[in-house]
């Protein structure tokens, strides 16, 4: 209840910032998003400043503040909804281009891939629980509009050979290729099998489709002596390990213990 009422009041906020808001031409210099940014630094600045940083300039009869404060209002005043929109519908706010777009998809994607080497500290390293499993797919899986169905191969010594994604739509539209999953697995000369996907409703519990598929899968690898280690469902802030049992609460954004030099 108190999370809607709050996504409400942003919406309305925004709204209203639209239509009686300043626009950068009537900001005193120093104020502007890019000289406040130079001034205070980034952590200064609100949502819609950064992005008025990157938009950089104004078109079709708007300024950047004002386009970025209607994109932050078309993804409904959450980031994790405008990371996943695609350029074209970025495109549909006036003044919004292709490039722009283009740019703001781009540091996204940045930012995911930061999660990515935060969470390895940059180097190969060794899966020794499920929170390490989290950690090395939390950057890839979370905040998506949509499920998808992820592989890691590892090696003897639980060392991450490859990341590979099987599909997008998650196991309840979609089945395992186990035949696909064998051949990378030999290819790789895997010994250790992770399987992961998401859940976007940010609800980690299992459904009947997930414990169906990870049996048939952890099945079909033992006949190759491959054993699936576990099958981690990731959300923005907890995760679900068949193998642990449990939900767990998402750890913060630092490097893991098994990293490895």
């Amino acid at each position: 209840m108190c999370h809607a009422l709050h996504e409400c009041t942003v919406l309305i906020y925004l709204e209203a910032v639209i239509r009686t808001g300043m626009i950068l031409k009537e900001m005193a210099s120093g104020d502007r998003p890019r000289e406040k940014m130079l001034r205070m630094g980034a952590s200064a600045l609100g949502n819609d400043e950064l992005l008025t940083v990157l938009i950089r300039t104004g078109a079709g009869g708007n300024d950047a503040l004002e386009i970025a404060r209607k994109l932050l209002l078309q993804s409904g005043g959450k980031l994790r909804n405008l990371a996943t929109m695609s350029v074209n519908s970025m495109c549909e706010i006036a003044g919004l281009g292709q490039g722009k777009a283009v740019g703001i998809a781009a540091a996204f994607e940045l930012g995911r891939r930061l999660m990515d080497e935060m969470a390895t500290g940059g180097k190969s390293f060794v899966i020794r629980s499920s929170e390490d499993a989290y950690r090395l797919m939390r950057g890839t899986l979370c905040g998506l509009d949509h499920e998808e169905l992820w592989l890691v191969l590892l090696n003897r010594a639980n060392r991450v050979l490859e990341k590979w994604k099987i599909s997008s739509g998650g196991l309840t539209s979609t089945t395992i290729d186990v035949k696909m999953v064998a051949k990378k697995v030999l290819e790789k000369n895997a010994t250790g099998v992770l399987l992961f996907h998401n859940h976007p409703s940010n609800d980690p519990h299992p459904g009947k489709a997930d414990m169906v598929e990870t049996q048939k899968l952890k099945k079909a690898l033992e006949t190759f002596d491959v054993r699936l280690l576990d099958h981690v469902i990731v959300t923005d802030g907890s995760w679900f390990s068949f193998e642990d049992g449990t939900v767990s609460t998402a750890p913060p954004l630092t490097p893991p213990s098994s990293s490895l030099p």
